[in-house]
């Protein structure tokens, strides 16, 4: 059977039809009066109210309230869950073992629980990411400026990975660093964190730009920059360069995004 419906089920009836669907590995939804406590690197509760709770194949677990679109309480795939009745009350649990948290659901009344055996194999196509303006510029270096040559991508340095490493035509070292959006003093802050991270770190591309004397220039590559931004990059000597990121899929060319 690929789905199953159950309304207004006892705790025993819910209990088996839970079971059942997490030995399919289906999607289970219950539409319940619960209670939810939370002990992990925090510690929360949250009262009895009508909520919508989704477990799923892959172990994530979510409550969901009747407004946002985030769960109010949530554990990450590869989690674990389990039931079991106490006092004729359901309740379920979702383990996480790294870091270590569990959530607990007691479930007071249940007005319907269903579960389904979903198929979908397709992964969610966007546009408009820093990973398409990586793509877009190692494709066009030209519009970071004439001569611009990319030499690396995601380079490991100590804070992280650099997006986009290269060369201009003076052959000075170029660190890259992308936002699919108006950039912040945060994207100044990583940028020059990666430029340090250079600087302190033997690696071939350091020697090189050492032993011919060059220097190592800074570009923060996004649509637009705050002011905020713009008067620290000023004063940091790192440089800005306005570039949009694409809007369409590289499938079906379809434009997806219309933010500019």
């Amino acid at each position: 059977m690929k789905y199953k419906i159950l309304e207004k089920p006892n705790c025993h009836e819910a209990y088996d039809l839970i079971e059942e669907a997490l030995r399919k590995r289906a999607t289970i939804t219950i539409f319940a009066c619960c209670k939810v406590n939370y002990e992990g690197r925090a510690l929360s509760e949250l009262d009895w109210g009508e909520r919508i709770i989704m477990i799923k194949p892959d172990g994530a677990f979510l409550i969901h309230q009747d407004k946002k679109v985030e769960p109010v309480n949530w554990q990450p795939p590869k989690s674990r869950t389990r039931q079991y009745i106490k006092n004729d009350t359901l309740f379920l649990e979702s383990h996480r073992r790294t870091p270590k948290e569990l959530l607990t659901v007691e479930i007071k009344q249940i007005q319907f629980i269903t579960y389904a055996n979903i198929e979908d194999f397709e992964e969610l196509e966007q546009a408009g990411y820093e990973k398409d303006m990586g793509d877009m510029i190692m494709e066009k270096p030209h519009i970071i400026e004439e001569g611009f040559t990319p030499t690396a991508r995601e380079y490991s340095v100590e804070h992280g990975f650099i997006d986009i490493l290269g060369k201009d035509t003076d052959n000075n070292l170029m660190i890259l660093e992308l936002k699919a959006r108006k950039a912040g003093v945060n994207a100044v802050k990583q940028l020059m964190r990666y430029i340090q991270d250079l600087e302190n770190t033997e690696n071939d591309y350091l020697r090189e730009v050492e032993a011919e004397k060059k220097k190592i220039r800074g570009l923060l590559v996004a649509p637009s920059i705050m002011d905020d931004a713009l008067e620290m990059i000023e004063e940091e000597g790192i440089e800005f360069v306005s570039v949009k990121p694409p809007r369409e899929l590289k499938r079906d060319k379809k434009v997806t995004l219309d933010f500019f």
